[in-house]
């Protein structure tokens, strides 16, 4: 007889699931202030964010398929153990370097409640019930990417960047506590060998649909990331505005991505998917056409820096050189997508 679902307080799920996404954004407002501390070049500063996350991208890969074997509940305390050990580390952290791979391990142990939070919604439910939980979930979980800008900016301008790790130690200290008191695990079952995980994967390698989809897809979501790499600053730096303004700057940004989000879930119903997929990164390219054209010609300010989310920043230009990444990632993505599609049909 199969086991009677375990359930789990979805506001707990919501919990350990945005604690990931937390602490990737709720630094960047602080990255100006962190590197002068530090010494660092802008560059190197803007390390703590990619290798954050390709953290949470090599996480996710690891997770499902061990937590299968071993449960959900030993394998979220280990990456919340994990997590919370590199939130102190990065507070004590001496030099960018330490602070860089102090973030990796914080990305590795927080991608733990983000792969297994939405697992645990669908161990205790599953079809409409499921879909009505993860949609609810997500709700709750988007609080996070709009409100950490605002609550990093004022931990920085207040106590200081190294405020920020405190405050992610004692969120994984909380979660440990909550889940040791409130997860209850479903019995173990069976998990897949580790040569059946990889023939899985290898097949999806072979599949020219899935890669264009997912290189498609990559290139198009990347430019969030890029732009919060990029924007403390463009801001502070480049256009000399207050640190505290960034966190500001950044929600507004994350709440275009809100309104964006239920755009997309009304009109899925109304048009084919990959012809959506294409509208919507059509207009990603237009804007970052937009943020390069403004940058080149040096008419660049506020109001356009928080309505362009199609940016990137590398080098030591971040205006020049975020219009250019991400104007060649949306093109990318455009490509990508027409090759996934021809592969499908």
């Amino acid at each position: 007889m199969p086991s009677a679902p375990i359930r789990t307080p979805l506001w707990l799920l919501a919990l350990i699931t945005l604690s990931g996404t937390l602490a990737m954004h709720i630094f960047v407002p602080a990255l100006p202030l962190a590197a002068k501390a530090l010494g660092a070049t802008t560059h190197a500063t803007q390390l703590t964010l990619s290798t954050y996350i390709a953290g949470l991208a090599v996480g996710q890969l690891v997770y499902g398929p061990v937590s299968d074997r071993y449960g959900r509940r030993p394998v979220l305390i280990a990456g919340m153990l994990v997590y919370t050990a590199a939130s102190l580390a990065a507070f004590f952290a001496p030099t960018i370097g330490v602070l860089i791979v102090a973030r990796l391990f914080q990305a590795l142990g927080g991608c733990s409640g983000l792969v297994l939070g939405r697992a645990l919604v669908r161990d205790g439910a599953s079809g409409a019930e499921a879909a009505r939980k993860l949609s609810l979930m997500n709700l709750m979980t988007m609080a996070g990417p709009g409100l950490s800008p605002l609550i990093g900016s004022a931990l920085a301008e207040t106590t200081g960047w190294r405020s920020i790790f405190v405050a992610l130690t004692l969120l994984g200290l909380a979660n440990l506590a909550l889940i040791h008191a409130l997860l209850r695990d479903r019995p173990v079952e069976d998990g897949k060998d580790v040569r059946h995980v990889m023939r899985n994967y290898l097949a999806l390698l072979r599949s020219r649909a899935f890669l264009g989809y997912t290189i498609g897809g990559g290139c198009a979501t990347t430019a969030l990331y890029a732009y919060i790499g990029a924007a403390p600053f463009i801001f502070v730096n480049q256009l000399h505005r207050p640190t505290y303004e960034v966190g500001v700057y950044l929600a507004i940004n994350v709440l275009g991505i809100w309104f964006g989000s239920l755009a997309a879930s009304r009109a899925v119903s109304r048009m084919p998917t990959a012809r959506l997929m294409i509208l919507g990164n059509l207009i990603s390219c237009v804007a970052a056409t937009l943020f390069l054209a403004a940058a080149l010609s040096g008419w660049l300010n506020v109001a356009i820096g928080a309505a362009c989310t199609a940016l990137g920043g590398l080098g030591g230009n971040p205006m020049l050189a975020a219009g250019s990444v991400l104007f060649g990632a949306g093109i990318l993505a455009q490509f990508a997508f027409w090759l996934a599609n021809r592969a499908r049909a």
